[in-house]
């Protein structure tokens, strides 16, 4: 990947800005020399190859570098979310059990205490103090099948897992998505929403760019909609990566129908995105958005719509190189139209989690296959449509309610943002839906809104699935990777 960097020479590789700073642009020779000062800063520090490497860091350009240059020394970089809180650092480190960590200056204190980590972890606050300009020493021996890089599972249902990768699993993803389905090349200018120690944002701004010669923006805070319209109409990018809470913001925010001029396509990946703001995005900004799936554990997205060939609300068709298969409790295939649970297929499929023998025997059940846990329907077409998680169903009056239906619905409602839709007992300890939702702007809680939202469900939906308790909340709990954390709602339900 460096050699394909290499070649580029003088020309622009990242900009890289903030709302405290102006943009800064890195050339591609300038970026090979972080990377090689990382590398060497690394093997200053005593690490030898298959040592870990924590990394807790900010989209910014050294990121990249530090990340890279891990690789080519041989080490295992494990970049985690900056929005963790201290005891998940804490759990993360010592089940990784690094020997260095790098944590921003921007971020909170709490998370470089050292108590964290390792009693033999070499911790820095800030990345200063490990640079040296100095002739970097030699590209460690690997192969494309060695253990690169792990990624931690955002934890919706447990605590997280060490998912392993190897360092074809980056090309792969590169190769099949990034070319394979948006067609990103060297004309293309790519912002991701998404930040880089996901695994959604780590092909969308570290992959692809790097691998297929296009440019990109890293943005260091929070990816508020405001603050992606300015940085779309300021640095005029092609393609973008966003989740569809994110999609939804955007189109509650008061910017003309041109200020997403710039873009070819949009991606969305993290929860199902509702055919409701699908078509309402496309009407107003006249740009599509490909909804797809992906996952940890296989690295990116491996379901997704192509433009120009979109079915809204559902996941489209396996991404080239990928096969997917909906199966029963049995492992049997459902015929088209049946609920089971998705099976993904690929080569960019993570083989093993860290130190979870029995988790890898359950998710990483043959060689490049994984369950997903996600419950799909394959429709005669070709499509394939989420229903929910596995555990995120439940049954009322002997039926089955998928969540995401019915928050789809609601969605359609002008009034509603968000909506997360759980199961929850009524006096007679039978199971009901209960929605919690969020607003648009213009709304505000009522009875008679209440009425109206249990109304539009009904006219649209079978009549067990409409839900008998509404809740209006500002914010839905949600993961560092924005899925929402239904597991949290159904607690207080």
């Amino acid at each position: 990947m460096l050699k394909r960097v290499e070649a580029r020479g003088q020309g622009l590789l990242y900009l890289e800005t903030s709302a405290q700073a102006l943009p800064r642009a890195e050339s591609a020779d300038r970026f090979i020399r972080a990377t090689h000062a990382a590398q060497g800063a690394f093997a200053a520090l005593g690490l030898r190859a298959g040592d870990r490497v924590l990394l807790v860091l900010r989209d910014s350009l050294r990121f990249p570098a530090l990340f890279l240059g891990a690789l080519r020394g041989g080490l295992i970089p494990i970049p985690v979310s900056t929005l963790l809180p201290a005891k998940d650092v804490r759990f993360i480190a010592q089940d990784a059990q690094v020997r260095a960590a790098v944590v921003d200056r921007e971020l909170p204190e709490e998370l470089a205490d050292p108590r964290l980590f390792p009693s033999d972890c070499a911790l820095f606050r800030g990345d200063e103090a490990i640079w040296k300009e100095a002739e970097p020493p030699p590209a460690a021996a690997t192969s494309a099948g060695a253990e690169a890089f792990w990624l931690y599972t955002s934890g919706t249902t447990g605590r997280p897992k060490g998912v392993i990768h190897r360092h074809a699993d980056l090309i792969v993803t590169a190769e099949q998505y990034g070319r394979g389905v948006l067609e990103i090349g060297p004309k293309d200018r790519l912002l991701s929403a998404a930040k880089l120690f996901f695994a959604y944002g780590l092909g969308n701004a570290l992959t692809f760019p790097l691998w297929l010669g296009a440019e990109t923006i890293l943005y260091a805070d929070r990816p508020t909609p405001e603050a992606m319209f300015e940085l779309i109409e300021r640095h005029q990018p092609t393609v973008f990566f966003g989740v569809p809470t994110l999609y939804a913001a955007m189109l509650a925010c008061d910017v003309p129908a041109r200020a997403l001029a710039s873009l070819r396509v949009c991606a969305s990946a993290g929860e199902a995105l509702p055919a409701p703001i699908f078509e309402a995005f496309r009407e107003r900004f006249r740009v599509e958005i490909l909804d797809g799936i992906g996952s940890t554990e296989m690295l990116h997205i491996f379901l997704s719509n192509r433009a120009g060939n979109v079915r809204p609300g559902t996941s489209g068709t396996p991404v080239p190189g990928y096969a997917v298969r909906v199966v029963d409790e049995e492992m049997r295939d459902v015929a088209p139209g049946e609920s089971g649970e998705l099976l993904a297929h690929g080569e960019s499929a993570a083989r093993r989690y860290h130190n979870r023998a029995e988790a890898t025997a359950h998710t990483m059940f043959e060689p490049g296959w994984l369950r997903t846990g996600d419950r799909y329907i394959a429709h005669e077409d070709g499509t394939f449509q989420h229903t929910g998680r596995q555990n995120d169903l439940f049954k009322v009056s002997g039926q089955w309610v998928s969540p995401i239906e019915v928050e789809s619905t609601l969605i359609e409602h002008p009034a509603v943002l968000e909506a997360a839709v759980v199961g929850a007992e009524d006096e007679r300890e039978l199971m009901k839906p209960k929605a919690f939702v969020v607003l648009t702007g213009a709304a505000s809680p009522s009875p008679e809104l209440e009425a109206e939202l249990r109304e539009h469900v009904k006219a649209r939906l079978t009549p067990h699935k409409y839900p008998r308790w509404f809740v209006f909340v500002d914010a839905l709990p949600k993961t560092a990777t924005g899925k929402i954390q239904r597991f949290n709602l159904r607690a207080k339900a």
